[in-house]
C-alpha cells in the first residue's frame, strides 16, 4: 500500500539545531532574570537553607561579593528580602533607615552601581506575628498597613533602591505607595507590584528562608484564592489604575494560565516569581537523579516566557545564567 504524498511536514523545520534556533518562537536571555537574595542581620557567615539546596541567607558583609557574582553573569537585577535582629507588632524595622534591607541596598549599589536593586516591600519578615501588616485583633488592618507601607517604600527609596516591589496584597497599596513616593520627591521610582499573589502552598520553603511563617492562622484573607482567575484580572487592573509600572504573578508553575490572561489583558511588563516550592521540588528530584536538572529548569524558564512573562524572579537564576552563557 502506497503512502500519501505529504505536503505539510512540520518536521522539516525541526531537522537541525540551526533551523530550530532560527524558527524558535520563544527566547530566553540572561536579561530576563532577577535573582532573590536573603540578607540576615543575625549572622556573620552564609547560612544554607535546608529546604532550598544551593541557596543561603547571607550576612550584610557578603552582599558586595554576591552582587559582583550576579553582575559577572550578566544578570540585570536582584531583589532583597531582609531578616532583622528584632521584630515588633507593626514591623517598624521595615522603615528603619539603618534596617537590614536599607543597608543591603547601599552595599549593593556601591558594589555594582549598574545592577538594578529591587526591594520586596512587605512586613512579614519584620512583624513578631509573621503577618503582612498591622493586626487589629486577629485580622490584618488594611488601611493602617498602607500608612506603614508608605514609610517603608520611602525609606528604601532614600537608601537608593531602583524599584519598589510591594508584596502584601493590601487593597490600595499601589496608590498609597505611589502617593508616598511622589510626595517625598521620588516620582521617577518604578513600582513592580505583586499584583496577583495567591495564598499558595508553594511558598513553604520561603518562609523557612525569610523566617516569616505566621504565628497563627494563614494569609488567605489577603492573598488570593487559587481557585480564582477572573479575580486576577481585577487585581491587575486596579494596580494599573493606581500607578503600577510592572505587574507580577506569583507563584508561576501552577499559574501559567493566569500569566497569559493578565499579559493579554494589559500592556505593562509582566514578571513571574518562580517560587521556593517550585525550586525545591526540582532540586530534590535532581538530587535523586530522577530528572535532568538543567533541561528541566531551562524548559520551565522558556515556559514562563511562552506564557507571557518578560521577567523571571528565580532562585535558579545563577545557574540559568551560567548555562546560557556557556551555551
Amino acid at each position: 500500500m502506497s503512502l500519501p504524498d505529504l505536503i505539510h511536514r512540520p518536521r522539516r523545520l525541526r531537522k537541525t539545531p540551526a533551523i530550530r534556533r532560527m524558527v524558535s518562537e520563544t527566547t530566553l536571555s540572561v536579561n530576563d532574570l532577577i535573582y532573590p537574595i536573603f540578607v540576615d542581620e543575625t549572622i556573620t557567615e552564609p547560612l544554607p537553607i535546608a529546604s532550598m539546596p544551593g541557596v543561603s541567607r547571607i550576612p550584610l558583609s557578603a552582599v558586595g561579593d554576591k552582587m559582583t557574582e550576579v553582575a559577572s553573569l550578566g544578570i540585570p537585577g536582584v531583589i532583597f528580602f531582609g531578616i532583622p535582629k528584632e521584630k515588633d507588632a507593626i514591623g517598624s524595622g521595615g522603615w528603619d533607615a539603618e534596617g537590614i534591607v536599607q543597608q543591603a541596598i547601599r552595599a549593593a549599589k556601591k558594589a555594582s552601581p549598574e545592577t538594578c536593586v529591587i526591594a520586596d516591600t512587605c512586613f512579614c519578615e519584620y512583624t513578631d506575628h509573621g503577618h503582612c501588616g498591622v493586626l487589629h485583633g486577629d485580622e490584618v488592618d488594611n488601611d493602617a498597613t498602607l500608612a506603614n507601607l508608605q514609610k517603608e517604600a520611602v525609606s528604601y527609596a532614600e537608601a537608593g533602591v531602583d524599584i519598589i516591589a510591594p508584596s502584601g496584597m493590601m487593597d490600595g497599596m499601589i496608590a498609597a505607595i505611589r502617593t508616598g513616593l511622589d510626595s517625598a520627591g521620588f516620582k521617577d521610582l518604578p513600582i513592580m507590584s505583586y499584583a496577583v499573589k495567591y495564598a499558595s502552598a508553594y511558598f513553604g520553603p520561603f518562609r523557612d528562608a525569610a523566617d516569616s511563617s505566621p504565628s497563627f492562622g494563614d494569609r488567605a484573607s489577603y492573598q488570593m484564592d487559587p481557585a480564582n482567575s477572573r479575580e486576577a484580572l481585577r487585581e491587575a487592573m486596579l494596580d494599573i489604575e493606581e500607578g503600577a509600572d510592572i505587574l507580577m504573578v506569583k507563584p508561576g508553575l501552577a499559574y501559567m494560565d493566569i500569566i497569559r490572561s493578565v499579559k493579554d489583558a494589559t500592556d505593562l511588563p509582566m514578571a513571574v516569581y518562580n517560587v521556593s516550592g517550585e525550586y525545591a521540588m526540582v532540586k530534590a528530584a535532581a538530587e535523586k537523579g530522577w530528572i535532568d536538572e538543567k533541561r528541566v529548569v531551562l524548559e520551565t524558564m522558556l515556559s514562563f516566557k511562552r506564557a507571557g512573562a518578560d521577567l523571571i524572579l528565580s532562585y535558579h537564576a545563577l545557574d540559568v545564567a551560567r548555562w546560557l552563557n556557556d551555551d
